[in-house]
């Protein structure tokens, strides 16, 4: 557009123009000044040049040119006008992240960007080939200002879950739709996983046709299954089988986690001492007459008993240990000490018996020799008994392995049980005890490390 300046003075002047407000930096004058002689007219060239971005708000703007007379610096006016700028939409959308991974759900998010001068109405939409997927989008409208953007949450699940097998690429697209323009399709891909791993189905049918095999080759041989109870040497570590009644005890844990509680504890019948002289042996004196007083030696079950006549309203635990090169210890009960401590003997099986629990269960973790990864391992299945008698775990035999840990529980894992060990080069541990409450339906004591063993043990319930 053109200004025209008249000089209306009686001195020759010369005038300086200068855009002001919002849009001066798009403002060019040419030429910046002007010399007029009284009486004369002038004219200058206004350019605006407003860039295709969101800073030029379509619509009405308002301009302002300064003018600034050299001789008469007081006299300076502004004149004002508008400028209307025409509105232009350029959006643009894209996926964070545009591919997202799961088994049942993905979340995946779409940024739309305004880069036009004018506020930007927009619904969004997703689909895909086959109706494989459903979409959960918030907010499925939007309204945006020029210069800003707005973030869509969306959440895609699949119709069908992949049990078994490997991952499925899913591909999809959100739609970002406005009113008589052509949608903004926006392309990205749902990466589903497998429920379970694919190996998991490949064991699966091996056990399953391994259990078909054995349960066949069962009903063919058709086993006569017949119960024997027999003296362990030394320590007389029960084996006895458990009642009808009760459950069976389950087969020993892995090693590298604590072993599962069982439904009951298994019960077991209190072996009956020989009370005759010389069962059978001819009376003779010397090995007969010092089995005998192994015999008469005190358990844990006849301390316990003890404990239940003298206090019959309260819960009691009493417990022996076997140390190496000393043998069975005296039976301690509630918090007191079994076992050695500084004096490096292992311990190689515990004799446990309770009363006011209904019984208890338990089985013990040993030294490895044949170990690959440091630790030990079970050697045996739970063993348990009911209340007033004996429960024995680990084995009292010569050059039996070193006790590295255990795990009890009592009253079929509702009732709490406490333990505390001292370990080689490690001293004692903090009491710990199991949380029936929350689940934890047994205990572990110890360590699953191959190097460090049992020394002493002490018992709560």
């Amino acid at each position: 557009m053109r200004l025209r300046l008249r000089n209306t003075g009686d001195v020759v002047d010369e005038y300086r123009f200068e855009p002001v407000g919002d849009i001066a930096p798009w403002t060019t004058v040419e030429p910046q000044s002007l010399r007029l002689y009284p009486g004369t007219t002038g004219t200058v060239e206004l350019t605006f040049a407003p860039p295709r971005t969101s800073d030029a708000t379509a619509g009405p703007n308002a301009y302002a040119i300064r003018i600034t007379p050299t001789e008469h610096p007081e006299a300076t006016t502004v004149p004002e006008g508008n400028l209307t700028i025409t509105p232009f939409t350029e959006v643009r959308a894209e996926l964070v992240p545009p591919t997202v991974k799961g088994r049942f759900r993905g979340r995946p998010k779409l940024a739309v960007d305004n880069l036009g001068n004018t506020k930007v109405t927009a619904s969004v939409s997703g689909s895909d080939n086959g109706d494989q997927l459903s979409y959960d989008i918030h907010p499925s409208n939007i309204q945006i200002e020029p210069g800003r953007a707005a973030f869509v949450k969306a959440t895609l699940k699949p119709r069908q879950i992949i049990w078994f097998g490997s991952k499925e690429e899913r591909p999809y697209t959100f739609a970002v739709k406005r009113s008589g323009v052509t949608p903004l399709d926006v392309e990205g891909t749902y990466v589903q996983r497998s429920f379970l791993p694919g190996w998991l189905a490949t064991f699966l049918g091996v056990f399953l046709a391994l259990a078909i095999t054995f349960l066949t080759l069962w009903l063919a041989y058709k086993p006569q299954v017949r119960s024997s109870a027999t003296e362990i040497e030394e320590a007389g570590v029960s084996t006895l089988p458990p009642s009808p009644s009760a459950p069976a005890a389950p087969p020993a844990p892995p090693a590298t986690s604590a072993p599962p509680v069982t439904s009951a504890p298994p019960q077991t019948t209190e072996p009956e001492s020989d009370s005759g002289s010389g069962g059978g042996s001819g009376g003779g004196s010397g090995g007969g007459s010092e089995e005998q007083e192994k015999k008469k030696a005190p358990t844990a079950a006849t301390a316990v008993r003890q404990l239940a006549a003298a206090d019959p309203g309260r819960r009691h635990i009493c417990y022996r240990a076997f140390v190496t090169g000393k043998g069975w210890t005296a039976p301690e009960c509630d918090g007191d000490t079994a076992g050695t401590v500084g004096q490096n003997r292992p311990l190689t099986a515990l004799n446990i018996a309770v009363s006011g629990v209904n019984g208890t269960a338990s089985a013990a973790f040993v030294h490895n020799p044949d170990s690959t990864n440091g630790q030990g391992h079970y050697i045996e299945p739970w063993s348990g008994a009911r209340d007033g008698f004996d429960n024995y775990i680990g084995d009292s035999k010569k050059d039996a392995p070193a006790m590295l840990g255990f795990t009890i529980n009592v009253d079929e894992g509702k009732r709490a049980v406490c333990q505390s060990v001292h370990q080689h080069d490690r001293g004692w541990q903090n009491l710990a005890c199991d949380k029936p409450d929350e689940g934890e339906h047994f205990i572990f004591g110890g360590t699953l490390d191959n190097g460090v063993w049992l020394e002493a043990v002490k018992f709560t319930v």
